[in-house]
C-alpha cells in the first residue's frame, strides 16, 4: 500500500504507442513520469524533449538502479518483456507491461511468479476492456438489464492500415490473434467469464504480410454461454469502424447491441428498449479515430494508481492475464491443427 504522495514512475520504451501512455500520465493527478528509457538514442531524445522529461537512460537496469521509482511502465514489444519484468521484480519495483504480455505461456508464468516472489504488483496494459463503451456494457450486465447472458458476439472488422505506423506487425508469423484478438478475447472473458473450449479458423488475405489477418473464434464459457470472437484487418466496409469493437449479447430477459458510433441499445422483454450514448471523451491530446483507445489508456492507468494506493490486485493483473493468454494459445492450436475445439 502506497501513501498519498505523488507517485514516481519510469517509462521503458518510447515507441509509437508510448506517447499515449505519457499523455495519460501527464493528465492524471498524483503521478509523475520522472525517467525514460529506450535503446534508440534519437527516439529517446525526441520523447524527452516532447514531454519535458530530462532524465533518460539507454539501459533499463541502470535506470532502475539510479532512480527512486514507485513503478515502471514497460511499453516495449513482446521479445523484451520477460527480461524487463524480471529486472523490475528484482528491484522490487511494481510494473505495468504492454500486451502481448509474453510470446509463450512459460514466459508469462515466469514473470507472474517473479513478481509474486518479490511481492510487487504486475498489471497488463489490456486497454480494450477499459474503453468507455465496453465498461458501459459491463455496467448494464451488472445491473441485470437483460438477465443472464446466453450468447455473444465480439467483432472487430476493419481495413485500416495498421502497418503504416507499426510495420513490424506485418513481419511476425502470428499477427491478428496475438496483437488484436487478445483484446477481443479479453473482452469476451470480461463480459461472459472464462472459457472452457476454443475453436478457431484463420485466414491470410493480404499477401504482403507473414501472419494471419482474419480470425474467427468460437468460445464456450464456464456458465454455459457461447460466443463468437471475430477479427479482421481485411474487411473493406462502407463505413470504416476502426477502432471500435462491436458487441452483441442475447440473454434470458433481453438483448444488447453495441453498434458503430458508440450506440448501445438495451432491450428487455418486459421493460422495453432504451438507447444509451457511450462515446468516449475526446482528450486534448487525443485524435480521431484513436480517441476511444486513447481514453482507455487513461482509464487503465487511473485504475493502476488506485490499486497501488489501496494495496489491491489490479483487475488486469499478470495472474488474470494468464487466462487471456491461454485463449490465444488455444486459438492458434485449434487453427493450426484444424481441430474442432481446444480445451482450456
Amino acid at each position: 500500500m502506497v501513501d498519498q504522495k505523488t507517485l514516481r514512475g519510469g517509462l521503458i520504451g518510447c515507441g509509437f504507442f508510448s506517447r499515449n501512455h505519457l499523455h495519460a500520465w501527464r493528465q492524471l493527478d498524483g503521478v509523475e513520469i520522472v525517467a525514460l528509457c529506450d535503446t534508440d538514442k534519437e527516439r529517446l531524445a525526441e520523447t524527452s524533449a516532447m514531454f519535458g522529461i530530462a532524465r533518460t537512460y539507454r539501459d533499463a537496469a541502470e535506470m532502475l538502479a539510479a532512480e527512486r521509482l514507485d513503478f515502471v511502465d514497460i511499453a516495449t514489444t513482446v521479445a523484451s518483456h520477460r527480461r524487463l519484468v524480471e529486472l523490475a521484480a528484482a528491484a522490487a519495483v511494481p510494473c505495468i507491461c504492454q500486451k502481448p504480455f509474453a510470446a509463450t505461456m512459460a514466459d508469462a508464468r515466469a514473470m507472474v511468479d517473479a513478481c509474486s516472489r518479490a511481492n510487487v504488483p504486475l498489471m497488463i496494459h489490456e486497454n480494450f476492456r477499459w474503453q468507455t463503451p465496453v465498461q458501459a456494457v459491463r455496467q448494464a450486465l451488472d445491473e441485470g438489464a437483460i438477465g443472464k447472458p446466453l450468447w455473444g458476439r465480439f467483432s472487430f472488422r476493419s481495413a485500416f492500415d495498421v502497418y503504416r505506423a507499426q510495420p513490424y506487425l506485418a513481419e511476425g508469423k502470428r499477427f491478428i490473434i496475438e496483437d488484436l484478438g487478445i483484446h477481443i478475447l479479453d473482452i469476451a472473458r470480461f463480459l461472459l467469464g472464462d472459457a472452457t473450449t476454443v475453436s478457431a479458423a484463420t485466414q491470410r488475405v493480404d499477401p504482403r504480410i507473414a501472419g494471419e489477418d482474419v480470425a474467427t473464434i468460437l468460445l464456450r464459457h464456464v456458465d454455459g454461454a457461447v460466443s463468437v470472437v471475430d477479427c479482421s484487418y481485411a474487411s473493406a466496409r462502407a463505413e470504416e469502424t476502426f477502432p471500435q469493437t462491436l458487441i452483441e449479447i442475447d440473454a434470458s430477459e433481453g438483448s444488447l447491441r453495441l453498434e458503430a458510433g458508440y450506440r448501445l441499445t438495451l432491450h428487455h422483454v418486459r421493460h422495453g428498449t432504451r438507447n444509451v450514448r457511450c462515446e468516449p471523451p475526446m482528450h486534448a491530446w487525443a485524435e480521431r479515430p484513436w480517441f476511444n483507445i486513447q481514453d482507455s489508456v487513461l482509464n487503465i492507468q487511473a485504475h493502476w494508481l488506485q490499486c497501488l494506493r489501496e494495496g489491491r490486485e489490479p483487475q488486469t493483473s499478470g495472474r488474470d492475464n494468464l487466462g487471456t493468454l491461454a485463449l490465444v494459445e488455444a486459438a492458434y492450436a485449434s487453427a493450426e491443427a484444424g481441430q474442432a475445439a481446444q480445451s482450456i
